[in-house]
């Protein structure tokens, strides 16, 4: 069942990532040869106007193959044959798609759940928030100079900013102080604390708060993807760490037991609309890394191509990608063993 609804929910994203393309390509005259869910041979398809719509064997992947998009073609309505702007257009849309569904399933979650703000429940004795006067019912509204929206927030500027001193602005009836706070090792949680307590309830918004705090939500996990990759530029996170498919659907699965088993299946959907929100942001940040091969890469190549006036040689923007697949195809295999390997560690 958990490996049901992990494909699923994959197939859900790179179906609504490939819209996005297939979307702007016939909105642009771009002519699609085949809109596929999945990779490989194909399973089942049919043939509606000029596009095969399929399914395939594999069900990790999946494609908008457009005319002219890696080849060269004379059809007037082949992808290389249209405007600078009308390809980028079509290729960023891709990402794009899948931040409108993190926002839009960020609207359901948010209208089931409600909001964790950031308000405190207390503080920790010795800590540096008791030190600083700060106490329960105090809101903290920014750290480090960035807004915050929601009290997850508050952990994950802290993982991101390990040991660092931070200055916070916090309001409390309704006047705002700032302070700087140091967090202190705690060796029961091996994790730097600056003594905030929560016991993460969730209020509940009207109509517009909730779309209000829809953005936020996208926000936050486009803005965790970022800090992320730059860590594992930066040392902070190492590539042993990284999940592939084989690890998320572990993770996804012990989530959805013990989800079903504690708390029933109604907030095992909640948890895993909540894994869905993650990995779409996820896949649209992702994508639009300049990257060979993938939209962010032909997005680089495409701007290019605008700011020249004519296109980067096509056996050299094509030898580029090459090398890009093949570098993402290691780094796959390696982040799968790696996976397969911690389970059984």
């Amino acid at each position: 069942m958990n490996i049901v609804i992990a494909i699923l929910i994959f197939s859900l994203l790179i179906l609504f990532h490939e819209l996005g393309h297939f979307l702007l390509a016939k909105a642009n005259g771009i002519r699609v040869n085949e809109f596929s869910l999945g990779l490989g041979p194909t399973i089942v398809g049919f043939t509606k106007g000029e596009t095969k719509y399929s399914l395939k064997i594999l069900p990790f992947g999946g494609a908008c193959m457009m005319e002219g998009e890696d080849e060269d073609s004379d059809d007037e309505r082949a992808f290389n044959k249209k405007s600078v702007w009308a390809r980028i257009s079509v290729v960023a849309a891709g990402p794009i798609f899948n931040f409108i569904m993190a926002f839009v399933l960020s609207i359901v979650l948010i209208s089931c759940v409600g909001v964790d703000k950031p308000v405190l429940t207390d503080v920790m004795d010795g800590y540096a928030a008791q030190e600083a006067g700060l106490k329960g019912g105090d809101t903290i509204v920014k750290m480090g100079g960035k807004k915050i929206n929601f009290y997850r927030e508050i952990s994950a500027y802290a993982l991101f900013h390990v040991g660092e001193p931070v200055e916070i602005v916090y309001e409390r009836d309704g006047q705002e102080y700032t302070t700087t706070l140091t967090p202190k090792y705690d060796e029961e949680t091996d994790s730097y604390l600056y003594g905030f307590i929560s016991y993460g309830e969730r209020e509940r918004t009207g109509v517009f708060e909730t779309i209000y705090y829809s953005f936020c939500e996208l926000g936050y996990y486009i803005d965790t993807t970022i800090e992320s990759v730059r860590m594992l530029f930066t040392g902070g996170i190492s590539v042993n760490e990284l999940s592939g498919p084989v690890g998320i659907v572990q993770n996804m699965g012990q989530v959805y037991e013990e989800s079903v088993k504690n708390d029933g299946y109604y907030y095992a959907f909640l948890n895993m609309l909540n894994w869905t929100i993650m990995l779409s942001a996820n896949l649209g940040v992702m994508n639009l890394l300049p990257i060979p091969a993938l939209d962010g890469g032909r997005l680089v190549f495409l701007a290019v191509e605008a700011i020249r006036g004519k296109p980067v040689d096509p056996n050299k923007e094509g030898m580029v990608h090459m090398i890009g697949i093949i570098l993402l195809f290691l780094l796959m295999f390696f982040v799968m063993f790696n996976d397969i390997r911690k389970i059984f560690i």
